[in-house]
């Protein structure tokens, strides 16, 4: 069965379906998010939206703060564990923590992050001598965690709250649970499947080996701690009437993130937000979108412009550094032609 699998996605690759068919399904959400947004913000109040903007309570948007730099630190670790589990022990948590964090939030906001993380990723790490081969083995397992992460949040959730995953859907309650359960299994399945022997993905150079059982655990509360966090942010930055309950913010962001991923539109614009107006159609239109906008500003804005800064003043730095190297190296090369003329001028001196 497996082998069938393979050879139909081989086919499929090969024909280019797959690429064709991730096109049609990016370009209809997209479509689909705009048309929602326009009909449910065509009578949007902005003096009601710059009201809610300034009445936000100072001390959630500085928790809310907190919560975005706790769930960017955990992110950091999906590269230290890719580095690890790769056999790359040599390379500091710091560097793991540059990429990692540069990768995310320029990828979260440039869009079709698999290409621009990965792209920040080899321009960091190709300084410590891996190779674009290396690269993607971690883009590879990081996206496994994230995944990994999202399909327990998301199962779980949706399990204990189907409803919440229905106002997002529009599917009926127990088709969300259904759905929930197979999620699960197929998780459960996984760690099962990992636990039980060594595991292997891809051919020649390009094999991965996959974490075991234990590590895979691992990974899988590394995702639910980092989508946690996030998912607190947002909870902190919505109006505090309608009371809402912590499990279905959850889901509801879990499910709008996830449609804005497969939209590669940059941060998930338009789709994430209309996700996020139908699922919580029970608040106030201006006060939902004025915590959405903090959350933006604290989850996009602000660490995609830290990244370009450090980015820029690394760039800057390894720029000046070259020059010294060069400088030196023209310096010595210089002394090298010289010496060979001395010895036979003073050769010379002594005839």
């Amino acid at each position: 069965m497996l082998r069938s699998l393979r050879r139909t996605v081989a086919v499929l690759r090969e024909r280019q379906i797959l690429h064709k068919l991730g096109i049609v399904i990016s370009v209809t959400i997209i479509v689909a998010a705009c048309f929602i947004l326009f009909h449910m913000l065509r009578d949007l109040d902005l003096v009601a939206l710059g009201k809610a903007l300034r009445g936000t309570d100072r001390r959630a948007i500085a928790l809310a703060a907190v919560c975005v730099f706790a769930g960017y630190f955990t992110l950091t670790f999906y590269d230290l564990f890719a580095l690890r589990t790769i056999g790359r022990s040599d390379i500091p948590y710091r560097v793991a923590a540059l990429a990692g964090f540069t990768s995310y939030s320029i990828g979260h906001n440039v869009g079709a992050s698999v290409f621009t993380g990965g792209a920040v990723r080899y321009r960091i790490y190709s300084a410590r001598g891996m190779s674009a081969v290396d690269v993607a083995k971690i883009c590879f397992i990081a996206g496994l965690t994230f995944w990994l992460g999202n399909a327990a949040v998301l199962g779980i959730g949706v399990l204990y709250h189907p409803e919440a995953a229905s106002a997002v859907d529009q599917l009926p309650p127990w088709l969300n649970r259904a759905i929930a359960l197979v999620i699960l299994a197929t998780l459960v399945g996984y760690v099962v499947w990992v636990w039980t022997s060594p595991r292997r993905m891809g051919r020649g150079t390009w094999t991965v080996q996959l974490p075991g059982g234990p590590l895979t655990l691992l990974q899988i509360v590394i995702g639910i701690v980092d989508l946690g966090f996030c998912a607190l942010a947002m909870f902190i930055l919505l109006p505090g009437e309608p009371h809402v309950g912590f499990v279905v913010v959850a889901v509801i962001f879990v499910s709008a993130t996830l449609l804005g991923f497969a939209s590669h539109s940059p941060g998930g614009l338009g789709v994430f937000d209309a996700a996020m107006l139908i699922g919580l159609w029970e608040f106030d239109k201006e006060e939902l979108l004025a915590g959405m906008l903090l959350f933006r500003v604290l989850y996009y804005i602000v660490p995609f412009v830290l990244s370009v800064t450090v980015l820029t003043y690394r760039e800057v730095m390894l720029g000046a550094r070259d020059k010294r190297v060069r400088s030196a190296l023209h310096a010595l090369d210089e002394q090298a032609a010289q010496r060979p003329r001395i010895v036979r001028d003073h050769g010379d001196g002594g005839i």
